[in-house]
């Protein structure tokens, strides 16, 4: 009993010890209490410890001016309603697109959301996927009324919505900053409806600014922050310390489904450009070319004879639209728009989407080794659905081809055979339409590295058609005299691509 005893007295006092200096290391007083028995205890007092320069010692006076103009959205959706697709996203975002509760044992699919006024009159704003499909639209404002709203107009490619309570009102409202000044590290505050839960404020910082993997929209450069939000955030607003909206909420990274401190809002500059254009007119409209583009790595920058990745790539040309009109062509390089410098193929849609439709631009290209400029009258983009089912080409045939045969391309890594009339059927060519069949790759190759395959299709070598495999013989000797890889541009189970190949000795 006494062994026992004085363990519990040693065992006390290192429990006693570490408690101390811990809480040393965290910024409190420690005073020293006698216990019976000539224990000593250790009594902590917190002290006050200095937030970080800037902050405030609370945000409570903020979230009480601000979340008034916060408001619940919970919407009906259509039966037959189709919801947002999550094709495209990263993975770990698709959590924050999904729809609420419903839609099971008969019931109409529901969804919910969060939304910001910007006016007395009840003019809402939101994201698009929140009121995507809907049949009824009801919000709730902060003082636990209801209301029925419309959709003013909606944008999909920047999942931007503006809704208008019925019948009007007057409502307190916030305003947008254009968000310019934001810095990463600032402060934010976030105010929503995650999982139901009306009025729900969060705080936290600016963690990055302008990224461009947060998402599938090419039109959207997000703003990144570690203010808790979670589905049912969607659409609402991310603030500033003055009250200001410098963001709308739009999409979280989530392994689980919940929040791990990485969400993205909309900036408020972005946002506040596509409200103004759907409360004018119910719709966006963005120029258009016409082209597909493809990003430039280092292997094709260098096929091309390019000293960097800046520019975009000319995968397909629109019959008769506006870049074909206009004169440009597939493999061209777009360098240019309008005197600005293409830093990528997302800087090149962005840089047309925001052109006037009707506007004649000027666009430098790189065709053939030499640069020259043409002029594009822009056209107005098509609908999202519209251009998703222009691109709705069928799924390329599974290969058809024998493991071997074909004429060796050793330098390349392949082996290849002229078309017949059934390939140019099986891959919707036409009748006259030259080409080689890929019938085998080396696993070892470059050309296996980037994903070509055994019935693959080579169409252009070079920068041009190729009909023979002594043409592609030629193009590669061509680019190894070059010191460059051999561009060629292949059409199969990963689409019509460009794609630039190691040429071996």
């Amino acid at each position: 009993m006494i062994e026992n005893a004085s363990l519990k007295i040693v065992l006390r006092r290192t429990l006693i010890a570490s408690s101390a200096t811990a809480a040393l290391l965290a910024g409190f007083t420690v005073t020293p209490v006698l216990l019976s028995g000539g224990a000593i205890a250790q009594e902590i007092n917190p002290s006050a410890v200095a937030p970080p320069s800037g902050a405030p010692m609370s945000f409570a006076d903020l979230i009480e001016r601000v979340r008034p103009a916060v408001v619940s959205i919970s919407v009906r959706q259509r039966p037959n309603a189709e919801r947002r697709s999550t094709e495209g996203l990263p993975p770990g975002f698709e959590e924050f697109f999904r729809g609420g509760p419903g839609g099971q044992g008969g019931l109409p699919p529901t969804s919910l959301g969060s939304g910001f006024f910007i006016d007395q009159g009840g003019v809402i704003v939101t994201n698009h996927h929140v009121i995507e499909g809907a049949e009824e639209i009801t919000i709730r404002t902060s003082d636990g009324r209801d209301h029925i709203a419309d959709i003013v107009g909606s944008d999909e490619a920047t999942d931007i919505a503006v809704l208008r309570v019925r019948g009007g009102g007057r409502f307190q409202y916030v305003t947008f900053d254009d968000a310019r000044h934001v810095r990463v590290g600032d402060w934010v505050v976030a105010v929503g409806n995650p999982f139901g839960l009306d009025g729900t404020a969060t705080a936290g910082i600016v963690s990055a600014m302008g990224r461009r993997d947060a998402g599938s929209s090419a039109y959207v450069d997000y703003m990144q922050i570690d203010a808790p939000i979670n589905r049912g955030n969607s659409g609402g607003p991310t603030f500033d310390l003055n009250g200001n909206v410098i963001g709308v909420n739009s999409a979280i990274f989530s392994p689980t489904g919940g929040n791990v401190g990485i969400g993205f809002a909309i900036p408020a500059q972005t946002a506040n450009q596509v409200v103004q254009q759907l409360l004018r007119s119910g719709r966006v409209t963005r120029g258009w070319i016409g082209v597909s583009i493809q990003g430039l790595d280092d292997d094709l920058a260098r096929s091309l004879g390019l000293e960097d990745t800046r520019g975009a790539l000319v995968g397909s040309v629109v019959p008769d639209g506006p870049a074909a009109r206009g004169g440009l062509q597939q493999g061209d390089v777009i360098l240019s728009l309008n005197g600005n410098r293409i830093e990528d193929n997302r800087d090149l849609t962005q840089r047309i989407g925001a052109t006037g439709v009707g506007d004649t631009a000027r666009v430098e290209i790189l065709r053939g080794g030499q640069r020259r400029t043409l002029n594009v009258r822009l056209g107005e983009r098509p609908s999202e659905q519209q251009l998703a089912a222009d691109n709705s080409a069928p799924s390329a045939p599974t290969p058809e081809v024998a493991p071997q045969g074909g004429v060796a391309q050793s330098s390349l890594g392949m082996s290849v055979r002229p078309l017949t009339q059934a390939d140019r059927t099986r891959f919707e060519l036409g009748a006259n339409a030259g080409g080689l069949v890929i019938t085998s790759v080396v696993p070892s190759s470059d050309a296996a590295s980037k994903f070509i395959q055994a019935g693959d299709v080579i169409l252009q070598a070079g920068g041009r058609a190729i009909r023979t495999p002594q043409e592609l013989s030629a193009a590669a000797d061509a680019a190894r005299r070059a010191n460059r890889p051999l561009l060629l541009q292949i059409d199969g189970q990963g689409g019509r691509r460009f794609v630039a190949v190691d040429v071996a000795e």
